[in-house]
């Protein structure tokens, strides 16, 4: 953490270390989309530069949000996985996604998975962060993981019939 801290107030201190776009949209992407590598993050939607993907990556693992090895796959490549205060932000995403969905002009593909997230509810975010706890820490899970599998193939579903119904028209 950092040693300048301007203020004990715990909602500053919080976007000090996840209060930038990019940091909360690396966390959103590296849990909704299981995205762990370097070039699978700088292929965002929002259209990151690789500089500060670089920089972002760098924060987050000083800060204690991510963790970075080596790919054993891969000499070249590292991998990055959440840690367990990030899994903790499951809630967190999962009320900005409903807010969003509610007050803003979402669209219906990528918002499928808020709307799944919020009918879920807490059951929902629970099994979620035990699963992602087993896929980033090793931690133990009761059953296959199926959550994100859900979250994924409904977003798929959601685009497909999009596509169908332009082509239609």
């Amino acid at each position: 953490m950092k040693d300048d801290i301007r203020s004990g107030c715990p909602i500053n201190l919080s976007l000090e270390v996840f209060g930038d776009k990019w940091s909360l949209l690396i966390i959103r992407d590296m849990i909704f989309g299981g995205k762990r590598h370097f070039r699978e993050l700088l292929r965002s939607q929002e259209g990151i530069s690789s500089n500060i993907l670089a920089d972002r990556l760098k924060m987050l693992v000083e800060q204690g949000m991510l963790t970075k090895a080596d790919d054993p796959s891969h000499k070249q490549k590292a991998i990055y996985s959440l840690t367990e205060m990030t899994i903790a932000l499951v809630p967190i995403m999962a009320q900005l996604g409903a807010w969003g969905r509610r007050y803003l002009p979402v669209s219906e593909e990528l918002s499928i998975r808020a709307e799944l997230m919020e009918d879920g509810g807490p059951p929902l975010w629970d099994r979620f962060m035990e699963e992602l706890r087993h896929a980033h820490l090793g931690a133990p899970l009761d059953g296959p993981p199926r959550v994100r599998a859900t979250l994924q193939a409904a977003y798929e579903e959601v685009v497909a019939r999009k596509a169908r119904e332009r082509a239609i028209a």
